[in-house]
């Protein structure tokens, strides 16, 4: 692909849309990566993501360089010097280079009177490096979150707290999900050495493989044929935990983009499957990743709070509700996360889950299992909203996922392990009485 693009600029305006206008790397980076060289495509994650994981840092230093801050239609300049002193303190180009592509970057922007300006703040902070990377770091981990999420954290966690916001600025690592209709775990790890692609099974998931350093997926044995799924850890433990069986009626509800979908259905082929999402664009990603695997599922735009809308049948046997949460268990995958949400988000999405965890439960099998789950470390999405579900609904059995007190089982992201996860199951009883046992 022939370049005709300014990297940095695309960066820089790719910041403002995040932080000025609420708008996910999520949504924003595959429609922009579609447009740039492949090389190119890497580089662009790396410096948005890294720029958000270190955001009040960069703001530090912007601060101390520069007089004034840059306002109105210069603004978009400001997230390109974030590029820049970003790219010259965290990443191996070299510096020539970072300093010429990041001050074209004015023209792309329209500023192109800000160029010197540019030159100027970067040149200033080579000198100055040494002293002002020291005096970022001296921020710790409370400082690169927002103060209403730190608070919450070492809340629910004193004695853990601190270790997770340390892990939510780390890169996470790599976990694949071997498709066992292909190959076992053991199979595939032989793939990896082969391709010289070292990895580590995991102690408990039976598919799941941590990779010793990430790669990108087309180095991966098979993957264009189904083998092989990026999945994190934790996220694989909701198909292990729901357990579906063939031949039976599954729902996965708020199932884009498809990872929990697929890996059902890998676990039981047979399964019939339907998967719904009130995100109509989200629901072709479901679709992809099924034709990628060559599996089946009915695929449905649905409201998981209005389920005589759209389901085509009375009764499941299990249903996987991943419930639409607060994304704070996988942070240091989508480090946007802090600056997107409120401290206000998360009443509203407790009271979203609930909506949608009573509106299905009718449409449970007695007998049947469903598993909540969410990417979220937080006890109002997760322990409190079931301990308040399992004091409304008599009929509801929590099994194998923690106690009354503090129901289900919460995974914490850690170096080496998964995401931040929620998981518990529950049981319909066939009436009442059978419950009170």
């Amino acid at each position: 692909m022939k370049k005709t693009y300014n990297l940095r600029a695309i960066a820089a305006k790719t910041l403002a849309q995040v932080l000025e206008r609420g708008q996910s790397l999520n949504t924003l980076l595959p429609g922009l990566q579609s447009t740039i060289s492949d090389k190119d495509r890497a580089l662009l994650q790396e410096l948005c993501f890294g720029i958000l994981r270190t955001l009040p840092q960069l703001e530090s230093i912007i601060r101390q360089l520069m007089a004034k801050p840059l306002t109105g239609k210069q603004r978009p300049v400001h997230y390109l010097l974030m590029v820049g002193i970003y790219q010259l303190s965290a990443t191996r180009i070299p510096p020539h280079a970072a300093l010429a592509e990041t001050v074209e970057g004015c023209i792309v922007l329209k500023q192109q009177q800000l160029k010197g300006l540019v030159n100027g703040v970067l040149r200033q902070f080579q000198r100055q490096q040494q002293t002002l990377e020291a005096q970022a770091a001296a921020q710790d981990h409370y400082q690169l979150h927002p103060s209403w999420l730190a608070k919450r954290i070492l809340t629910a966690y004193p004695d853990e707290g601190s270790a997770i916001l340390a892990a939510n600025n780390e890169r996470p690592p790599m976990w694949l999900r071997v498709n066992k209709l292909h190959n076992s775990r053991d199979a595939y790890l032989a793939l990896l050495a082969e391709a010289g692609i070292p990895g580590i099974a995991h102690q408990t998931l039976s598919a799941a493989i941590r990779l010793d350093t990430p790669c990108n997926v087309g180095r991966l044995p098979g993957f264009r044929e189904g083998w092989v799924t990026v999945q994190d850890a934790s996220a694989q433990g909701c198909a292990d935990l729901l357990a579906a069986a063939d031949h039976e009626q599954i729902l996965d509800l708020c199932a884009a983009p498809g990872g929990k979908t697929t890996h059902i259905l890998e676990m039981a082929p047979a399964a019939r499957v339907t998967a719904v999402d009130i995100d109509s664009q989200r629901l072709e990603r479901i679709k992809e990743n099924l034709a990628r695997l060559r599996l089946e599922a009915a695929v449905i735009v649905g409201d998981g709070r209005r389920p005589e809308d759209w389901s085509p049948v009375a009764e499941y046997d299990r249903i996987l509700l991943d419930a639409p949460c607060s994304a704070t268990g996988v942070i240091r995958r989508h480090p946007d996360i802090k600056w997107l949400r409120r401290d206000a988000d998360i009443a509203e999405l407790a009271g979203l889950q609930k909506e949608i965890i009573n509106a299905v439960w009718p449409y449970l099998k007695p007998g049947g299992t469903l598993l909540y789950a969410t990417c979220s470390i937080l006890p109002e999405e997760n322990s409190e909203q079931i301990r308040a579900f399992l004091a409304s609904h008599p009929d509801a059995l929590l099994t194998q996922t923690g106690d009354i007190e503090h129901p289900g089982r919460q995974c914490l992201p850690s170096a080496e392990g998964g995401d931040g996860f929620f998981y518990a199951k529950l049981i319909k009883q066939t009436s009442v009485a059978q419950a009170q046992e």
